[in-house]
This record gives C-alpha cells, sequence and structure tokens, in this order.
C-alpha cells in the first residue's frame, strides 16, 4: 500500500481520496485507498480474532462494491441482522452454505476486491469454519477462476 494512503486516517477521507483518484486517473491508488478505508472501518467495529476482522472487512468490502454500483450508500441488509444473531463466524457459515451463490463475488472481482469474498477468508483460517464451508468456499474459488479470466 503506498505510504499516502496508509497515511490517512479516515474512512470517509479514504473514500474522497479514492474519488479524486479516480478523477485523475489513478485506479491504482484509488483501489488501495477503498481498501485502506475497509480496514478502518473494520477496526472500528472491533473484533476478536483475525478471522472476524477479515470477516467484517468482507461485508464492508461488499457493501463498498455495492454502493459503486448502486451510486448511492448500500448496506448489506440481510447478512448485518445474523451476524448480530449468531456472530461473525456462524454468519458467514450461512451466507457461504446456502445452496443458492450471491452476486457478491463477481462484484468483489470487478472492483479488484476478491480477496474480501468470504469464501477467500474460509479458505485463509480453514481451522475456525466447518469442513462443508471450506470444500464449498474451494470448489466456488476454482469456479470463479475461469470468471476471472474473462
Amino acid at each position: 500500500m503506498d505510504d499516502i494512503v496508509k497515511k490517512i486516517k479516515t474512512s470517509e477521507k479514504c473514500l474522497i481520496f479514492a474519488k479524486n483518484c479516480r478523477a485523475k486517473g489513478r485506479e491504482d491508488l484509488a483501489q488501495q485507498a477503498e481498501e485502506r478505508s475497509i480496514q478502518i472501518r473494520a477496526e472500528e467495529y472491533g473484533t476478536g480474532s483475525l478471522a472476524e476482522k477479515e470477516s467484517i472487512e468482507a461485508i464492508l468490502a461488499y457493501e463498498e462494491s455495492r454502493s459503486v454500483i448502486n451510486g448511492k450508500k448500500t448496506r448489506a441488509n440481510r447478512t448485518w441482522p445474523m451476524v448480530k444473531e449468531y456472530g461473525i463466524i456462524q454468519a458467514v457459515e450461512k451466507v457461504v452454505i446456502r445452496p443458492v451463490e450471491t452476486q457478491g463475488y463477481k462484484t468483489l472481482i470487478d472492483m479488484g476486491l476478491q480477496n474480501y469474498a468470504f469464501e477467500a477468508v474460509i479458505l485463509r483460517h480453514p481451522d475456525v469454519f466447518s469442513s462443508e464451508a471450506i470444500s464449498i468456499s474451494q470448489e466456488r474459488i476454482d469456479d470463479w477462476e475461469s470468471y476471472k479470466a474473462r
């Protein structure tokens, strides 16, 4: 991450910086600023483990990607209540194990944020998630590699 982006202290300033960078054709810095915004917001949320922190970052990245597409702030209105009811790890499990795959990953790929997909988080922390979630995650990421290649 570029030093100028690392020095930004608030999520809001990151997003303003990202918008200005895009206007100047600096997509690389814009993406870094968006990622920094996600990191700051996840730190503000407060979590116990690295897997929980990355899971929160994944939700925030999804919200950011949907906000860009929709042209207005968009929340993960189905996911946050699950986090509240089941906890972050169980909520991630439930989202991934659903029989119907969400569009979230393809949206994240399009924005260069694929490392923030729940499936990617699960594969980075196999000791925290169920074998079923790990298996589904690996299968989906393998399938998505072909999407990414397009």
